[in-house]
């Protein structure tokens, strides 16, 4: 019996490497038991995105309020939202009903380059989301996003931009690097209190990387109520996501950029 209930707060993808259907891949993946909240739907593929069919935010509070008051939640992933109305509805239930391990993967733009985050919510994602997160898992271009900045192309530029996320409100962040050249993989852990923690990997050279922000944020999230502390969880939801991407061309699932072997443990 799994010891723990995680929630993926999330879009979902049809192709499965990605939104809510890699996060409940991931959760299998790590022995908890995962439950799923749609805020949208996608057309999609491994080629990209070909429509987007938002979910209203008084049906997103309905699954919310109906889930959360029945089962008890240990962690909850938020990725896509679409809209600051679903947002603000995330950001109200997780007040509501004293949500705890809130790990916020900002999904704005698909690798394919289509928008999913209107730029109308930034400001809510702003003001209602940020501070109520216990871990902000942007990548490079989201974090550029999220500060108005341009994109970082170093380690140096890196941490600067990592602080000034936490000025945003959220209570830790994990600046993702995998954007950066090199033949390591840096991300950052910041919470402005400890040391600053890099965590590095070997750079995997694969084609397939769809969907490794929702991975490793639902990875992370899973692991939380497991590990003693957040850097323990994120280390080891890193190091499973990089033999995810190390074994994801033994998976074919279609023409164009395919996901990560979630279950590579195991098949």
């Amino acid at each position: 019996m799994s010891a723990y209930n995680v929630v993926s707060i999330a879009g979902s993808d049809p192709s499965g490497g990605a939104g809510i259907q890699a996060d409940l891949k991931s959760f299998s993946a790590h022995g908890v038991f995962g439950m799923s909240v749609v805020t949208a739907l996608t057309a999609q593929s491994t080629r990209g995105v070909t429509g987007v069919h938002g979910v209203p935010a008084s049906f997103v509070t309905h699954q919310m309020d109906t889930l959360f008051e029945d089962a008890t939640v240990h962690a909850v992933k938020v990725g896509m939202l679409g809209t600051a109305e679903v947002t603000e509805a995330v950001a109200a239930a997780i007040d509501r009903h004293g949500l705890k391990n809130v790990v916020v993967d900002p999904v704005m733009v698909a690798k394919s380059g289509d928008r999913l985050l209107e730029r109308s919510a930034m400001e809510a994602l702003h003001r209602e989301l940020l501070p109520r997160a216990d871990l902000l898992t942007p990548n490079l271009p989201e974090a550029a996003d999220l500060l108005g900045e341009q994109e970082a192309t170093d380690l140096v530029a890196m941490r600067s931009q990592a602080e000034r996320l936490l000025k945003l409100g959220p209570r830790r962040v994990l600046l993702k690097g995998g954007h950066l050249a090199g033949e390591e993989s840096i991300d950052l852990l910041v919470d402005g209190v400890s040391k600053t923690v890099e965590l590095r990997a070997v750079r995997v050279r694969t084609h397939n990387t769809h969907g490794t922000g929702c991975t490793l944020s639902s990875a992370i999230a899973a692991l939380l109520p497991q590990r003693p502390d957040v850097p323990t969880a994120v280390a080891d939801a890193k190091t499973w996501l990089t033999e995810a991407l190390r074994r994801a061309d033994e998976i074919d699932a279609g023409g164009g950029q395919g996901p990560v072997h979630h279950f590579h443990r195991w098949w």
